[in-house]
């Protein structure tokens, strides 16, 4: 107590001396809450201040310092306390930890009592705790690596790997529980189980062994007939075949939809409730009787279904709960199956007319089909060939008839040609028989087995296609050995073929053109010669021409001075063949002739306007003579003397003469100025003979002539120009009067043809040789050979001018040996005369 006493003396002091130094508010605030906190240490302190006898003041500092005083003994109460439960909440919560780590070890104990490995992945969290023994699951390679045991694909096949895979991203993502039972890739089952526990996916992956092992593959095993099961059924009751089943008893037990629309039931509940039958009663006793004495029954049977017959494949099995049966319409197959031995057949007609030999042996390498061309082909019997002989056979028979080539081996030259019955690809051989016959055979696999032989004749083949090589030969030499340069494009406008001179006239180098260049690569490579734009153009469409193809020819000149004569010639084939011959030489002769051709049309132009000329300024005079002759002969100007007389008259004659020359001038002058023109109008070949005959009269009776007229009776007339026709007449019969020899005759015929008039004029003269006779008819040609007859040599000409003009023609008569013949013929065809006269 009396510690006690000192201590609050000590504590009092303290006060008194805080408030003597003015910290008394200081005190209280600090006491205040612990004065409030009990009302018990407030009546101990108003107890200990009676006691003390204290004024107010000093009470205050008294009461501060007794506060101060409570709150350090209830804190130290209070600290002692908490200590104390401290300390007994210590012991119980190591016990409760000692019991924890207990649990633990029991549940670990238990749960690593079986190979498992545990993988869980905290919420929000990528990186995985692994536990357990993962030597028993992964291979020893994984071992070192504990996160390696997450690479599936290292410890198990790719399939079940993949579904681990998704599994675990279902289970981390969307919290997806699964149960896989799995093998490893080392033959190894184990179960795989993931679920979301507590904010975590949990992994467990255990090894299946013994019981659990076996429950797991009878689970699957159930899970996945039952699957089998749906899935047979969904496809039964898809199917459009109708299927169904039966008890032992015969009663319906099963049917699909198609079974129930075959039968015309209203569903298939419908069908086993009446019991429908899809077949006939008939075909159902024997397909129950059949699968009373076998396990198995199939038929193609004909149904009716909605009034239409149809075939059906039925195929059924027994059970030993009853059976099963489907059947599938095989309408179609039947009549496919029929189509395709009516094509066999009509295949076979047709390889039966081919001109090859075709054979085609079976799969047992025996004949079964052959046509007339192979039996003719090979001279075989056709009592041997309808008795199916093998492949063999029919080789030995052959070679026994020396109608196969020699063969040093033949046994391994047959087995070569066996080989075809278990190749896939069809072979091609040429056999060169000793006969002289060349053989092509081609072996072609069947599908189905066995092998087709076909055989061709091409002896005469090989002989055309060596002779058309050397055809080739014989054209690629001549081109070759040709002055005229030769190409010849393809319808690709590409050189295919060119001979040597192409590449010297245009200077090419001949590596260049086996490249087959281009047209237009061409037309560049020669241009330094010919640059010619629009000649070239020509010439390229003109190869490359799809339609329209036809011939272009052309004239060039080049800048060496050559001239050449480019054409381009299609080909059947559709390439165009260009040449191109040098007419340097040729075009210089043809210039210097055409130059001189031009001089001597100019001299014989300037010969007729001379003739012409000189002919007109001659008329004019003429006329005055004849005209004052004609004057003085005339009586009423008075007498004259006889020798007077005589002299008129030969002035009358000459001037005649000599104007009858000019107008046949002047007339051949205007026909060859094309100014002539024709009055036709009917023309009596009687009346225009006579009248002709009457101008020669004198001259016959001078020279003691005789004129034969021959004329048909049925001449009539004809269309032609009267004037002309009695000048032609005229001329004739002077020419031939001129040329007779006294006491001679001269005939003149007419005779009508179906299309001509035909005049003739015979005399008896001299005649004229063949090689004058094309001479005659040109201006001032004449000839007298030796007869008396003097002429300008214009006669002739005119009768030549006048008919031509008439559209006839004149010639003399090659079967006359002595004298002259000269036949006119006019035509009678009025449009021939017309044309001619234009």
């Amino acid at each position: 107590m009396s510690g006690v006493v000192a201590t609050m003396r000590r504590t009092l002091l303290s006060c008194t001396s805080l408030a003597r130094n003015g910290l008394t508010g200081l005190a209280f605030s600090v006491l205040l809450p612990a004065a409030s906190a009990s009302a018990a240490e407030i009546a101990i302190s108003e107890a200990i201040a009676d006691w003390l006898d204290l004024n107010h003041q000093e009470f205050a500092v008294l009461a501060t310092a007794m506060a101060l005083l409570g709150f350090s003994v209830v804190s130290a109460i209070l600290l002692m306390r908490n200590r104390t439960r401290a300390a007994r909440n210590e012991s119980k919560l190591r016990a409760e930890i000692n019991e924890l780590a207990s649990q633990t070890d029991r549940l670990s104990a238990l749960l690593f009592a079986e190979p498992q490995v545990l993988i869980s992945w905290p919420a929000g969290d990528d990186r995985p705790r692994i536990s357990g023994d993962i030597s028993l699951l992964v291979p020893e390679g994984l071992q070192q690596s504990p996160q390696r045991i997450l690479a599936f694909g290292a410890w198990l096949p790719p399939e079940p790997a993949l579904q681990m895979d998704r599994a675990v991203d279902a289970l981390r993502e969307k919290g997806e529980g699964f149960l896989l039972n799995l093998a490893t890739s080392a033959g190894r089952a184990v179960e795989a189980m993931g679920r979301a526990i507590g904010g975590q996916a949990i992994v467990r992956i255990r090894e299946l062994s013994g019981v659990r092992r076996e429950l797991a593959e009878s689970s699957t095993r159930y899970k996945t007939l039952l699957e089998e099961t749906e899935l047979l059924r969904d496809f039964a009751g898809a199917a459009p075949w109708p299927i169904w089943a039966k008890d032992s008893r015969g009663m319906l037990r099963y049917a699909n939809a198609a079974y129930a629309r075959a039968t015309e039931a209203r569903s298939v509940a419908d069908a086993i409730h009446r019991n429908l039958e899809l077949l006939e009663s008939d075909q159902c006793a024997d397909m129950s009787r059949a699968l009373n004495d076998n396990a198995a029954y199939s038929a193609r049977l004909p149904v009716v279904l909605s009034g239409e017959r149809r075939t059906y494949d039925v195929q059924a099995m027994r059970f030993d709960s009853g059976s099963a049966a489907i059947a599938v319409d095989a309408s179609e197959v039947a009549q496919l199956k029929a189509a395709l031995i009516r094509m066999a057949e009509a295949h076979r007609r047709t390889l039966d007319q081919l001109s090859s030999g075709v054979a085609v042996f079976d799969a047992d390498r025996r004949l079964s089909f052959y046509n007339e061309s192979y039996r003719k082909l090979w001279g075989l019997d056709q009592a041997f060939l309808d008795g199916h002989p093998d492949d063999s056979s029919v080789l030995d028979r052959l070679r026994a008839n020396r109608k196969l080539p020699e063969q040093p081996d033949f046994r391994a030259w047959k087995a070569k040609l066996h080989e075809a019955y278990r190749a896939v690809e069809s072979e091609t051989y040429t056999w060169f028989l000793p006969d002289g016959r060349a053989v092509a055979v081609v072996t072609t696999p069947n599908l189905e087995g066995g092998v087709t032989y076909l055989f061709d004749n091409v002896t005469e083949s090989l002989d055309m296609a060596r002779r058309f090589d050397g055809l080739i030969r014989v054209q690629r030499e001549t081109l070759d050995n040709l002055t005229e340069a030769v190409a010849v494009f393809g319808s690709n406008g590409r050189a295919q073929l060119f001979n040597p001179a192409f590449a010297r006239m245009w200077k090419l180098s001949p590596d260049v053109m086996r490249e087959q260049p281009h047209i237009e690569t061409v037309e560049e490579l020669c241009r330094p010669l010919f640059d010619d734009a629009l000649t070239w153009r020509a010439l390229r469409e003109a190869i490359t021409a799809i339609e329209n193809r036809a011939q272009v020819a052309q004239k060039i000149e080049r800048r060496d001075g050559s001239v050449l004569e480019c054409m381009t010639i299609p080909l059947p084939d559709g390439a165009t063949m260009l040449t191109f011959q040098d007419i340097t030489d040729t075009e210089n002769v043809e210039r210097a002739l055409r130059e001189r051709n031009e001089a001597l049309e100019a001299a014989d132009q300037m010969k007729v306007d001379f003739v012409h000329h000189v002919s007109y300024e001659l008329r004019s005079p003429l006329t005055t003579i004849i005209g004052f002759a004609h004057l003085l002969s005339d009586p009423s100007t008075g007498p004259m003397t006889p020798k007077q007389a005589e002299y008129v008259d030969y002035i009358t004659k000459s001037t005649d003469a000599l104007l009858a020359l000019t107008n046949n001038i002047l007339d051949l002058a205007t026909i060859d100025a094309g100014a002539m023109k024709l009055e036709l109008g009917p023309v009596d070949v009687r009346k225009a003979i006579a009248a002709a005959a009457q101008g020669i009269q004198d001259r016959l009776a001078t020279d003691r002539i005789t004129l034969n007229i021959d004329v048909g009776s049925d001449i009539g007339s004809f269309t032609a120009d009267w004037s002309r026709v009695v000048q032609v007449l005229y001329n004739l019969l002077a020419n031939a009067v001129g040329v007779a020899p006294h006491d001679s005759v001269v005939v003149i015929s007419a005779r009508r043809t179906d299309t001509h008039v035909v005049f003739k004029v015979a005399d008896s003269g001299p005649g004229i040789p063949p090689e004058a006779k094309d001479k005659v008819f040109n201006w001032f040609e004449t000839y007298a050979s030796g007869s008396r007859h003097r002429g300008a040599g214009l006669g002739l000409s005119l009768v030549r001018s006048f008919v031509e003009l008439h559209g006839g023609e004149v010639r003399f008569d090659p079967a006359v040996t002595k004298g002259t013949t000269v036949i006119c013929e006019f035509p009678l065809d009025r449009a021939a005369q017309r044309h001619a006269a234009e």
